[in-house]
């Protein structure tokens, strides 16, 4: 499939030092179609969709947000703690809107695999599946995830 103009556009967003630091590519050396086009056969092959996945992480966030960067528990099996950065964040895809920059923290205290994400990645995840490229801060596998929040 040839890349469009927009596309190039998006692929230079996610990239380090445009919308953020590090970007949101990793080491991952594919266009970020093709890690879409991964992850959507991942969740195919694990049975969960990105509402579902997107729907569980703002669940978490909502809820640790109202914490005041201390670590609460919920369900009693999830310790779960989001630390507050000031500023905001656009979706590197051009969608209007802006997502409030923290880091949210989650332990299964049952399994014990932490897993940490952005509220700019649960709009990533639920509009877009894009979970971020391998190496990137904040990708998180969908097995991962199916592990640690389900």
């Amino acid at each position: 499939m040839k890349e469009t103009s927009k596309d190039k556009k998006i692929h230079k967003n996610l990239l380090p030092g445009q919308m953020s630091i590090k970007g949101f590519l990793g080491k991952d050396k594919r266009n970020f179609n093709e890690i879409i086009s991964a992850d959507r056969r991942e969740l195919d092959r694990i049975m969960l969709t990105t509402k579902m996945i997107s729907d569980r992480l703002l669940y978490f966030t909502d809820l640790a947000f109202e914490s005041y960067d201390d670590a609460i528990i919920i369900e009693k099996k999830y310790e779960v703690k989001y630390q507050s950065f000031r500023g905001k964040l656009i979706c590197p895809f051009g969608h209007a809107g802006v997502y409030r920059k923290g880091i949210i923290t989650l332990k299964n205290l049952e399994n014990k695999i932490e897993i940490s994400w952005t509220p700019l990645n649960i709009h990533m995840i639920s509009d877009h599946c894009f979970f971020e490229g391998k190496g990137s801060a904040h990708r998180i596998e969908a097995a991962i995830l199916k592990n640690a929040i389900f």
